[in-house]
């Protein structure tokens, strides 16, 4: 472990005194309205998928296919070698749009087609900075606090997290905007624990020899009561409670053959969230990029995508398995976004230039989430030039901005006001119908 992540995680283990007071301007976190019936009533627990880079739209919308094949720069039917199919409802067949079907079948999944920004298109803006910081923080302010830092701050005012919650927020993705504090005064409670997909324990001290509990014997004899000894004693707690994680079942063990995780970096990522969350009820968020699988800044050769989105979805099939097997269908939701779509001129390169609308996942978390399936219709816009082929919502379909995503969490979580941070973006509605 390093200096920083060492330092980092003794203040989350009780050495919040060594910070100093920070005081800040009232901002848009201090006009939240919390509804705590609505947090006990659904119990959340949320992974969130970022698709880095922009991934095309058209794994969950391959509808329009025939409008715009013979508009493309590049062959689609030669450059994909064929592999250009389209599922009964759909979705492009080789990228992952068979698994679609049978999560859609046994209504695991939601497909949003009209993720789409106006306030960007506008803007002209499809840079993958802005983009993804916007999305990460629910707002067009690119200096503003995190989705989850403002959840955590909110739940920690409303007494949901404390000293004695283990592990609410964790990520596998390293820092991004998600959780960043932007002017909050930043609580080491709150500040998420980076883990691996193999649950390498960052609270075990790996010293050779380990003197971990001749250190944890002498921080109670030596140290006064105080925060000293109770950063030593949780660091000791959280410490076992990771190995007991460890120690659960391989989920592959019970899950049937056409269910089971296959053995990627990925997938074993999905695997190890869900452990966390079925064992860890303070496990409010568990942030994952797709590492393992490859980015999604597809501008050059982008035959691959088909490949990462067969794995993808290959790997949601069995997440959603795993979470019934646990019994935590209702609970546990997975939301799949990224920076942006791409247009669907497959340029002179054989690949996708960016594009402004996104095709957006939503599964589980039917206790507090309908299951509307299907949601947005879309054409094809042509601007006439070279890379200007995207594809918009028809008029009178329903569209949201990526900020409705944050909204959204948001409003599971207790918030009954959440446009607030969201800059006036609404919740995505059909999911609470």
């Amino acid at each position: 472990m390093d200096r920083r992540d060492f330092l980092k995680l003794s203040m989350y283990t009780g050495c919040s005194f060594l910070l100093p007071a920070i005081s800040r301007a009232a901002g848009p976190i201090d006009n939240v309205i919390f509804d705590s019936a609505i947090y006990e009533a659904n119990r959340p627990q949320t992974i969130m998928i970022f698709l880095y880079g922009g991934a095309s739209e058209l794994s969950g919308n391959f509808t329009n296919y025939n409008d715009f094949k013979d508009l493309s720069e590049s062959n689609y039917d030669l450059h994909f070698r064929g592999s250009v199919n389209s599922t009964a409802n759909g979705f492009w067949a080789e990228a992952g749009g068979n698994y679609m079907e049978e999560l859609l079948t046994a209504h695991d999944l939601n497909v949003f087609r009209t993720c789409f920004s106006q306030v960007r298109w506008d803007a002209d803006n499809r840079s993958h900075g802005s983009c993804v910081s916007q999305n990460q923080r629910g707002t067009f302010n690119e200096d503003s606090s995190g989705i989850f830092a403002n959840l955590a701050h909110v739940l920690r005012a409303n007494s949901f997290i404390d000293e004695n919650t283990k592990l609410p927020f964790l990520t596998m993705d390293g820092d991004s905007g998600f959780y960043a504090t932007g002017d909050l005064i930043r609580d080491p409670l709150l500040s998420p624990i980076s883990i691996n997909e193999n649950l390498d324990n960052p609270f075990h001290r790996n010293s050779e020899p380990d003197y971990s509990t001749e250190m944890d014997i002498l921080a109670q004899l030596i140290n006064a009561p105080g925060k000293i000894k109770d950063a030593f004693e949780k660091r000791a707690e959280m410490d076992a409670f990771i190995e007991d994680i460890k120690a659960l079942p391989d989920p592959n063990d019970t899950l049937s053959e056409e269910n089971k995780y296959e053995d990627n970096s990925f997938a074993k990522k999905l695997k190890t969230a869900i452990k966390i969350m079925a064992y860890n009820a303070d496990s409010q968020v568990i942030s994952l990029s797709t590492s393992g699988l490859g980015g999604w800044d597809d501008h050059n050769d982008a035959r691959n995508y088909l490949s990462r989105m067969e794995e993808l979805f290959r790997a949601l099939k069995s997440a959603m398995a795993h979470i019934h097997t646990v019994g935590k269908g209702e609970q546990i939701n997975i939301i799949v976004m990224g920076d942006f779509g791409r247009g669907v001129n497959l340029n002179s390169a054989n690949g996708w230039d960016h594009g402004n609308l996104q095709t957006a996942y939503v599964l589980g978390g039917t206790r507090y989430f309908s299951t509307p399936g299907i949601v947005g219709e879309t054409e094809v816009e042509d601007l006439g030039s070279v890379n200007r082929l995207y594809l918009r919502p028809v008029a009178n379909s329903y569209w949201f901005e990526p900020l409705s995503i944050a909204s959204t969490i948001y409003s599971i979580y207790g918030i009954t006001n959440p446009e607030v941070l969201t800059d006036r973006m609404p919740v995505i509605s059909p999911l609470f119908t």
